[in-house]
């Protein structure tokens, strides 16, 4: 008989699953359940994009591309950074194309950590840092952004956090959860902590299309001196509505894309084929759909602000992703209670925010990719939660 204990890894069996995920399974078994709990767009991939792809089907498209991705799309994606970010990219050694953002993150960490480095990661941020960090064999040190502060990370804190054992920061804005963003003077702040250092940035920027209120994303590599020492992770899933189609990449020093490139050789040897066709018309063409979506996106933000603070949720405005962040602590529930009791009394499911770091306790996180019509049902329900609780 097998010894499974034996045979399986201490480390992955020690992490634990996806905190998104558990209360997603349960309203799975559940009927008329209202979901704010999904961080994917709503809206189809624009015709235009999905055309492309269908386009490069019946042109017989179907072969593998080179590893690093197409020299098209490469250049495409080097053409989009300067437009949008003002960041000047080698197509031929500073790109890599890879199955998603989350691969660019694996093979970015990957690509950089061994046992004993100490990785810094501002949280509440996404789920998938910190136990990439641990499969490396790496030590996550976790800074607690702060709601007072907007939840941005703070020249102070990183100074704080340094060691000589770090080796990466992780830069996780526009963040999933909170919503908050880094504007450039933020970022002028940690730059000039970190330009002495040896000290890489994965910065994940995979939500950059995605801000409001006039407020334009600045990337940390478009900062003087900060280029050589940045990876930028970005994608086509959340700023294309592509999710489904499975395909980001990574921009970096080209010492670093290299090592990154081995790994996505071994590991995945290229992204998907049909998607990269799409990709190149998403760059090239799609900044009225994206545009279109963005004014969309807002409107249910705004809702959705306003619907929490007049039911008696504390809501900071988020700047960028889409999502809310609401506290509950004014209902003596932890984050897990709350979202338990409220899916079970009135079938809503949004995400607590522990399941995005120790520091999300007394928050939810609320998606907007959702109707109005969705929207406004939800809210509806959540107050007569707090009402009737």
């Amino acid at each position: 008989m097998m010894d499974y204990g034996r045979l399986l890894s201490p480390t992955v069996c020690e992490i634990k699953p996806s905190g998104i995920r558990k209360f997603f399974d349960i309203a799975e078994t559940m009927e008329d359940v209202i979901s704010l709990g999904v961080g994917e767009p709503d809206f189809l991939t624009p015709w235009e994009i999905r055309k492309a792809g269908i386009l490069s089907l019946e042109g017989g498209k179907t072969r593998y591309t080179s590893n690093r991705g197409l020299a098209a799309l490469r250049e495409e994606i080097c053409n989009y950074m300067n437009r949008k970010y003002g960041i000047s990219y080698d197509s031929q050694g500073e790109v890599l194309v890879t199955v998603g953002g989350s691969e660019g993150i694996d093979a970015a960490l990957r690509a950089c950590l061994e046992a004993g480095d100490e990785v810094i990661i501002p949280q509440p941020s996404y789920v998938c840092y910190e136990p990439i960090v641990r499969l490396c064999g790496a030590t996550p040190v976790i800074i607690r952004t702060r709601a007072e502060h907007d939840f941005k990370l703070t020249k102070e804190e990183l100074q704080a956090a340094i060691t000589p054992r770090t080796k990466v920061l992780i830069l996780p804005y526009p963040c999933n959860p909170t919503g908050a963003i880094m504007e450039r003077g933020d970022l002028e702040d940690l730059a000039q902590v970190l330009k002495n250092t040896n000290i890489l940035v994965l910065s994940d920027e995979i939500y950059a299309e995605l801000t409001f209120g006039g407020k334009k994303h600045v990337s940390i590599a478009s900062l003087e001196g900060m280029k050589e020492r940045t990876v930028v992770i970005n994608g086509f899933s959340k700023t294309f509505s592509m999710t489904g189609w499975r395909l980001g990449f990574a921009c970096g020093p080209a010492p670093v894309m290299a090592q990154m490139t081995k790994i996505h050789q071994y590991a995945i040897m290229c992204a998907p084929t049909t998607s990269q066709y799409a990709a190149i018309e998403a760059l090239k063409n799609g900044d009225e759909a994206v545009g279109a979506m963005l004014e969309e996106y807002d409107m249910r933000r705004r809702l959705m602000v306003e619907g929490f603070c007049r039911i008696g949720l504390a809501c900071r405005e988020p700047k960028g992703a889409f999502y809310t962040f609401p506290s509950i602590a004014s209902t003596g529930l932890s984050s897990e209670e709350f979202c338990e009791q409220l899916l079970y009394a009135e079938r809503v499911a949004v995400v607590p925010g522990t399941a995005f770091g120790q520091g999300g306790e007394g928050f939810i996180r609320a998606s907007y990719c959702y109707s109005t019509e969705h929207i406004a049902e939800a809210l509806r329900r959540i107050e007569h939660f707090l009402k009737n609780r």
